[in-house]
């Protein structure tokens, strides 16, 4: 029989006047999973975080931890840990003052001591020996890790995070998704994390939430939110895409499996296709800017170039195709006009109406 799951939210809506900020949103989170909720400013994401701390109280719905409801019980009985963005420590306490502060409420995991506890929690986040440090010499990122110590304190059940990572500079960023990445998985502590980051999303995540208007458009592990996104929405916002939209002309049997003709314009393409189709039906379908390749091929495209950004190892190429966007990746940039192609199975269908 299968567990509950850590944590639940059922047909939940949160309303703010006559401002919808979370809509029907209903989400199973797995124990010990790293959970993602990515999304554009005003999407919903971190009032779905202040929904599970226990900041706010859904308007409609259930929140539950481990098969029991905990709508309307307060934060501090929750047993969550909360990081928020601004890293929040006490300026007038030492490092392990800030660290041990949750310890004031709640025992120690494990029958340590305190001083144990924080000594083990400084070891984690690899700030050994720091303990009598004032915050204010420590960096942006050491900052950050006491912050997530001061969380783990007590040993949540569960650990949330919002955008703590916003505030830093791209390089401490990526160090620092690593080491928490790291840390959870040390922990085996459920955990929920807010960005509006699309890379740091797909890269230390097990599951993503993509939100739109309060409710997730799409949920699934990383790999398949990027290469098989379900809405328009989702392949637009998931990374560099190219979308088009067609109309079905003809389907037929490949040496490669099923694919669908489509008129794109003056244009007719080849499409893989996985799921029914008929002539005539309205279809929306990506390439990715990496599957594009410069040259002779199947769905050749001619296209002018209207601006390159060198990215470091790959360059993002900006082409005009019949007056429609095209964004190519590739290590070797064209200039002035281009023909480009895609395999039929590298596009990737998202609707068919």
């Amino acid at each position: 029989m299968a567990s509950e799951p850590a944590v639940e939210l059922d047909g939940v809506r949160k309303r703010y006047g006559e401002t919808t900020a979370v809509s029907e949103l209903s989400l199973s989170i797995r124990d010990g999973e790293f959970f993602t909720l990515v999304g554009p400013s005003g999407c919903g994401k971190t009032t779905t975080l202040r929904l599970l701390a226990g900041f706010e109280r859904p308007t409609d719905g259930v929140v539950r931890f481990d098969g029991a409801s905990v709508t309307g019980v307060p934060p501090e009985e929750r047993n969550v840990g909360v990081v928020f963005q601004s890293y929040a420590l006490f300026p007038h306490m030492s490092v392990g003052e800030n660290v041990a502060y949750g310890l004031n409420f709640a025992e120690p995991p494990g029958g340590v001591s305190d001083s144990e506890r924080v000594r083990e929690l400084l070891e984690l986040v690899d700030l050994p020996g720091m303990a009598d440090r004032d915050p204010d010499t420590l960096s942006g990122g050491q900052q950050q890790r006491v912050a997530i110590a001061r969380a783990l304190a007590p040993g949540p059940e569960i650990l949330l995070l919002d955008e703590p990572m916003s505030a830093l500079d791209a390089k401490l960023r990526e160090r620092l998704r690593v080491q928490v990445r790291e840390i959870q998985q040390e922990l085996g502590i459920t955990t929920v994390y807010v960005t509006h980051d699309q890379e740091e999303a797909l890269a230390i995540s097990d599951r993503v939430a993509v939100m739109r208007d309060g409710t997730p458009e799409q949920v699934g592990p990383p790999r398949e939110i990027y290469r098989r996104p379900t809405t328009p929405f989702v392949a637009d916002f998931i990374g560099d895409n190219n979308v088009i939209e067609g109309t079905v002309t003809d389907l037929r049997e490949t040496a490669d499996g099923r694919v669908a003709d489509v008129s794109v314009g003056e244009e007719t393409l080849t499409v893989g296709l996985e799921g029914a189709a008929t002539r005539g039906d309205e279809i929306t379908f990506c390439v990715r800017p990496e599957r594009l390749a410069v040259g002779d091929g199947p769905n050749a495209l001619s296209t002018t170039v209207t601006s390159a950004e060198f990215l470091g190892e790959t360059t993002r190429v900006h082409l005009d195709w019949g007056g429609r966007p095209l964004r190519l990746r590739t290590r070797s940039p064209p200039t002035g006009t281009a023909t480009v192609t895609f395999a039929p199975e590298d596009a990737h269908v998202i609707t068919v109406r």
